[in-house]
């Protein structure tokens, strides 16, 4: 057997480089706008929760940031929580919910379309985390094309 001859790693060791930044830190410039869209189911998949996470940092940089949930996507804004509304049942269980809060505590706009609301998932809006705009269907499309128009950022969110 190979002998192994270094110390065991700690809690505090770092494996990567994680201060050396290879590109500028960019900021919108003012008046600038971002999108990001949903089209992704929630908790069964990283990219869900990893753009929330781009969306609040977006709006940390500066940019006018909206967040737009459509078909499966609406499911990242419904109120859940077990045993009642708001109590995480297990670490992390409420991770999109707190940063969808999160985004609109810090001046971003969430959309959720009211036909993949009720039609698809059997939601209403009282089922949404309060400050989540609904939205007609025929919104989506159009948000998207005023973001476009506007030359925003768009980041499209989609699990197949």
């Amino acid at each position: 057997m190979p002998k192994v001859e270094h110390a065991p790693h700690k809690d505090g060791d770092c494996f990567v480089n994680y201060e050396n930044k290879v590109f500028e830190d960019v900021k919108a410039q003012p008046g600038e706008k971002a999108l990001v869209t949903f089209h992704t189911m929630a908790n069964e998949g990283s990219v869900g929760f990893v753009n929330l996470l781009q969306a609040t940092r977006l709006i940390r940089k500066g940019f006018e940031t909206s967040v737009l949930l459509y078909g499966p996507g609406v499911t990242l804004g419904v109120q859940r929580g077990f045993p009642r509304l708001g109590d995480e049942a297990f670490p992390g269980h409420m991770n999109c919910n707190n940063q969808i809060a999160k985004i609109l505590e810090e001046g971003g706009k969430v959309y959720a379309c009211r036909f993949a609301l009720q039609a698809l998932y059997g939601y209403g809006e009282q089922n949404l985390i309060p400050g989540i705009t609904p939205i007609n269907p025929q919104d989506v499309l159009d948000i998207i094309l005023l973001a476009r128009r506007d030359n925003a950022f768009i980041l499209n969110t989609w699990t197949l």
